[in-house]
Order: C-alpha cells, then structure tokens, then sequence
C-alpha cells in the first residue's frame, strides 16, 4: 500500500511506534547503483520484524520515481524508502494481517569531500536487540549520539555498546587501520550490516588486505593509522580526529574510497 505523506494517517504504526524500516540510497543523477541491494536488505528485515512481504515492484518504481517527483533528477541526491506496519489498534500489538505502508521522498545529498571530526559518544547500542542491527524507525539513540556529537563541535559520533565494546557511528559503519589490516566492529555488537560496509570489505581483500570483524575498545581508535567511516551516500569518509588523536592521509583509505566512487562524483 503506498500513502503519500499529506494523506499519512495519524494512527500509523511506524508514526506512533517507529514500527518500520528505512533505506536510504544514493541517486547519481541517473540512477540507483545499488537498489536491488537495499530491497534485499529491507526484506530481510521484515522477516527479522515478523512484518509480511512487501511489494518488490512497487518499492522499486516509487525509489526510481521520487527524484524526479522532488525536482532532483539530475542532482546527486538521497532517496529515502520508508516502510511501516500500516495502521493499527491502540497498544503495541499489531492486526492480525498487517497492511503495510510505503512511501519514497529524495532530498538533494551533495558530495562530502571534508574528513570527519569524531568523538566518542555517551548514548550506546544496545547489542542484544535485533532493531540494533536493523534501520528501523526506532533511531532515537542515534539522533541522541549525533546531538553530542554536534554540541562537542564534531561532525560525527562514535558509538560503544553496553559491554564498552566499539559498534558505529550515529549513521555510519566505522572502520580503522592497523597494522596494515583492516578492523571493524563485528556484527554482534550491534552493528548495522551495511551495504557501504560489505563494498569496502570486499574492496580491501581484493588488495590483499586482512580484513577483522572484532568486538574491541575504543583504545583501538586511538592506536590507529587511520580511521575511516562509511554509507551509502558518503562512500569512505576518512577521518581527521577521533577525541585526542589526528590522522593524516593513508593510502589503503584513499585506495578504498577510490573503490566505493560513485559515477556522481567524477
């Protein structure tokens, strides 16, 4: 079922619950390199979220309609795909047979070329719930690590979990260097299985790189040669400090940000 956001109803799920997921992709200016990766995940998720298939076809042609809706279609811009439980009764429990509800808005994302400034946030991921590892509506914690990140001065947050353990950024999977190998959080500890993240993996192995998923502290940053960050939108975002520490220009990054370039960017 596709709503349009003036006709979205109050009694929605995803508006009243944050029952939902989210995808947000890159659109070049003619396209969306990796749409089919993002249906794919969002699917997933609903089968993680108990919520029933969503029309494939349909998500498709609203995320490949919504630059041109929006006036961006031949602007690099950010096409967010919303998907709610559908309207339901008052309290948690959903209706029997869901109806659900998508819905596809572009917002021009011009190209960040600066690093990031990082500190470590307070706010953390709570690694023992799916939603963790999910881009549900629920992103308050998130939206709370990027505000400290903000009053600090950064750009950006470094997120832990409740075991101390290194996880994310407010919107971004996190990344370092050491050694020559490359490390990022793993999994269970509450991390988003990013698109941008599996790329950039995948990027490093086909240079022979050594590629770690680990649960470690955040003295692992401040041991680094370099630390990088990534999405969907900002490819690698290299990063120029973390708390005390700076970081110059590494090779591997700008070999790895090289890989995930988009068309928009040349």
């Amino acid at each position: 079922m596709t709503d349009t956001l003036d006709a979205f109803p109050l009694d929605d799920r995803g508006l009243l619950l944050g029952d939902g997921l989210f995808e947000t992709l890159l659109w070049t200016g003619g396209g969306l390199p990796h749409l089919d990766a993002h249906l794919a995940r969002m699917a997933a998720g609903c089968e993680t979220l108990a919520l029933p298939a969503f029309d494939l076809d349909e998500a498709r042609a609203l995320c490949l309609a919504a630059p041109d809706q929006a006036g961006l279609g031949e602007a690099r811009a950010a096409v967010r795909l919303t998907l709610t439980a559908g309207s339901g009764g008052r309290g948690l429990d959903r209706p029997a047979a869901p109806v659900l509800r998508l819905i596809a808005t572009a917002a021009a994302a011009p190209l960040v070329t600066t690093p990031v400034d990082l500190v470590l946030a307070k706010t953390r991921r709570n690694e023992g719930s799916p939603a963790t590892r999910l881009k549900t509506l629920s992103y308050v914690d998130n939206v709370l690590a990027r505000a400290e990140a903000k009053a600090a001065g950064a750009d950006e947050a470094v997120m832990r979990n409740n075991r101390g353990d290194l996880a994310c950024a407010g919107a971004a999977n996190l990344f370092w260097i050491a050694g020559g190998s490359l490390f990022t959080p793993a999994l269970h500890c509450g991390v988003l299985d990013g698109l941008a993240r599996r790329r950039a993996m995948a990027a490093a192995r086909a240079l022979d790189v050594e590629v770690h998923e680990v649960a470690s502290g955040a003295e692992a940053l401040d041991a680094a040669e370099a630390v990088f960050l990534t999405n969907s939108l900002i490819g690698v975002r290299p990063a120029r400090r973390f708390e005390g520490e700076t970081f110059g220009p590494h090779a591997l990054v700008e070999r790895l940000r090289e890989a995930l370039r988009d068309p928009s960017a040349t």
